[in-house]
């Protein structure tokens, strides 16, 4: 190797290894760069509906009063607060002792014309054979008819009149005008009602939400928005299995009324399951009134341990550490993270 060509070789391997140095270096770096796993979840604050808890009133969607169509007295009652019935069920039936002595007077009036008519049947027929032969006279043979034709429409008519009263016996009968329950009857047996008087008040068996809320919401409550209920509150669906993972809405917003009263907002709400006795039960439900902004992850990132709750983080390195959390409430989208967690935040199932 002659002078020249070791002067520059001397000057060129320096950089050459410092290139390859930085080349290794790279490489490496680039091993170690963590890669998301398959069930990791980037944290994103995602914008979910603010609820309030309010108090609602489990209502009827009607009630209906059972009424007498006759006066008289209350002979019979079959039913007491609290019964359920169905549309057209007799609950009560209304008897006036003077229509039954009316009908009695009919009866012998009914047989005294049928006596009658039988007589002028009779005699008719015997002038008209009389005349035939021409020994009487047409004028007697018509008189015959006619006494035949007063007597016949006579009886029609008592007959008439005993099928009225009849029908005012039937009248007395009081029918549940809806299927549901009794709410209260305000009258005993023995008891003188004229007509038109309630016997009986019936709520129909479709139940409803009755929900009251500040004026402040007003602008925030419209027609669909869900509802959820707390069932606990409930008092015979308490037993119910509540899922504490997952929650969907019980019922939504069905009608908003357009009158503020007393500084509330009143507002109906259709949910299936309300039970099927209680009417004016009170119950804690959750209602949307706005939207705010927070950080939501699937309830089951969250874990505990020794009373605290815990996510697994990925770590820049690529491994996974316990971060403790506070837990939000539970929302639609998922389980509701106060503190924590960050946006950009990489949570790993546990």
């Amino acid at each position: 190797m002659t002078f020249k060509t070791f002067i520059l070789a001397a000057f060129l391997l320096p950089p050459l290894a410092a290139t390859q140095a930085a080349n290794t270096v790279s490489t490496q770096a680039a091993n170690t760069v963590p890669m998301q796993a398959a069930n990791a979840l980037t944290v994103k604050p995602v914008t979910v509906p603010d609820e309030k808890a309010v108090f609602a009133t489990v209502e009827s969607a009607n009630v209906v009063a059972a009424r007498a169509r006759i006066g008289g007295t209350v002979a019979e009652l079959s039913v007491r607060a609290g019964d359920a019935v169905t549309q057209g069920q007799i609950i009560a039936v209304v008897g006036d002792k003077k229509i039954a002595l009316q009908i009695d007077a009919l009866n012998a009036q009914i047989e005294g014309y049928a006596a009658t008519a039988a007589q002028a049947k009779s005699e008719r027929a015997r002038l008209e054979k009389l005349v035939h032969e021409g020994i009487a006279s047409r004028a007697a043979m018509e008189q015959a008819r006619k006494n035949y034709s007063v007597a016949e429409s006579a009886e029609t008519a008592a007959k008439a009149q005993r099928d009225v009263l009849r029908r005012q016996i039937a009248d007395g009968e009081v029918r549940a005008p809806v299927a549901g329950r009794i709410l209260n009857v305000p009258v005993t047996a023995d008891t003188v009602v004229m007509p038109g008087e309630t016997i009986a008040t019936v709520a129909e068996q479709h139940y409803i939400l009755r929900l009251e809320v500040p004026e402040r919401h007003a602008g925030s409550i419209h027609v669909g928005d869900p509802v959820r209920i707390d069932n606990s509150t409930l008092k015979n669906q308490s037993d119910k299995p509540v899922a504490k993972d997952k929650i969907v809405p019980d019922g939504k917003i069905v009608l908003v009324y357009p009158q503020i009263k007393d500084g509330r907002v009143i507002a109906d709400a259709a949910a299936p399951d309300l039970g099927n006795y209680f009417v004016g039960e009170r119950v804690r439900v959750w209602i949307s009134v706005g939207t705010r902004t927070t950080i939501v992850i699937p309830p089951g990132d969250v874990y505990t341990r020794f009373g605290v709750y815990y996510v697994r983080l990925q770590m820049p390195d690529g491994k996974t550490e316990a971060v403790p959390v506070q837990r939000g409430q539970l929302l639609f989208a998922g389980r509701e993270i106060l503190s924590g967690l960050h946006g950009g935040d990489i949570v790993v199932q546990p």
